[in-house]
């Protein structure tokens, strides 16, 4: 594990609440876990405008030393049972992004340190191969990008993805992919060979098709144009791909979900899929600090929708609800889903990966079999 960082290291200037460019997050407030806070206070000398002379955020790379890296899931409104985090943390910075809690188990911020101070499995292809030839492992697809981007802009230099994909090509373990990033287009020489065998699909996830909206919301993240050409270079190279409309954030991007799902089809994308928005634990308050920097004339409004398909409440972590929502408004928005992805031929084909290639390759010095 990564060492612990309390938010004393982090210098003062850094903790005031202002949104900064290229991050997604305007403050970095101390986790659910610590046992003090500290907060950065107006002394009456400033302005009330946001510094232009602060010094930008930068990212930082730590090693994770976790010793397994496939991680098992057994809840029923997830459509999978295994899975790989590549990176803990994502410079995205997508400020919806229901992962961000998870970095206060590292003992950071789910606010800008979840953006900033991120945390790589240099490892992580070697205990794959490893894991993968355990005599009880059971072949199963196994899914990246669950939790943050396997794609995010440090896998350029790291290539810990690529290097999970080639282990996956090697044993011949069916994999699915979920990103926003177009860096996955990279890989196309790994998924197009594992797909013409059944063993790969992708999704890229298109919140909106608004590219200013888009810089806001996930400043570090792919633009739409080009997630939607990402999608049109997977297609054509043979590769099953679909399109998320995900999240749904009501009064914010909701009247796109759409026009998002018409251009994914036309870019080639066969599946479809959306959620709506995930407001767990801290990211309550963050998500409330963006809209009230960044739309502030949506704010209630979108707040209000919110809980009207929550229960009254901001987040419920129910089974069966936590990714659709309930009440008028959140049925009104599954039935639009439903009614485009009909009007647009969109998941009437069922992509089923194969299983049953799956095979340890032969190491060096191993005996080989006579049958």
């Amino acid at each position: 594990m990564v060492q612990r960082r309390s938010q004393g290291d982090i210098p003062d200037d850094e903790l005031a609440p202002q949104p900064r460019k290229g991050r997604g997050a305007i403050a970095n407030p101390a986790s659910r876990f610590d046992a003090e806070s500290r907060v950065a206070l107006d002394d009456g000398w400033s302005s009330g405008e946001p510094d232009p002379d602060l010094p930008p955020l930068r990212t930082t790379v730590m090693a994770d030393a976790t010793r397994t890296i496939i991680a098992r899931n057994d809840s029923p409104d997830i459509p999978f049972d295994q899975s790989i985090n590549p990176y803990r943390g994502c410079e995205h910075g997508c400020i919806y992004c229901f992962a961000r809690p998870s970095h206060a188990y590292l003992g950071f911020s789910p606010g800008l340190d979840f953006e900033t101070r991120l945390v790589a499995k240099f490892t992580a292809p070697a205990l794959l191969e490893n894991e993968l030839r355990a005599r009880n492992y059971v072949c199963q697809p196994i899914a990246l990008g669950t939790n943050t981007d396997p794609y995010q802009p440090i896998e350029r230099e790291h290539l810990i993805t690529r290097g999970i994909l080639e282990v996956l090509s090697r044993f011949r373990n069916p994999v699915t992919i979920v990103t926003k990033s177009a860096l996955v287009e990279r890989d196309i020489d790994i998924l197009a060979p594992m797909a013409k065998q059944g063993l790969a699909r992708v999704c890229l996830t298109v919140t909106t098709l608004d590219r200013d909206l888009a810089r806001r919301m996930e400043p570090r993240a792919s633009t739409p144009p080009r997630r939607l050409a990402a999608i049109k270079a997977l297609a054509a190279a043979g590769i099953p791909v679909g399109v998320l409309s995900a999240p749904m954030i009501p009064s914010l991007n909701d009247h796109e979900m759409e026009a998002i799902l018409e251009q994914g089809k036309e870019a080639g994308a066969t599946m479809a899929g959306y959620t709506f928005l995930r407001l767990p634990l801290e990211l309550k308050q963050l998500f409330q600090e963006w809209l009230e920097e960044h739309a502030p004339a949506r704010a209630d409004r979108v707040m209000s929708l919110i809980r009207q398909s929550r229960g009254g409440a901001l987040y419920k972590a129910e089974f069966g609800r936590r990714m659709v929502g309930e009440g008028p408004y959140a049925l009104l928005l599954q039935k639009r889903f439903r009614l485009a992805c009909a009007k647009l031929n969109l998941n009437t084909t069922r992509w089923q990966l194969d299983t049953s290639r799956f095979a340890p390759p032969p190491r060096p010095g191993d005996q080989l079999k006579l049958f």
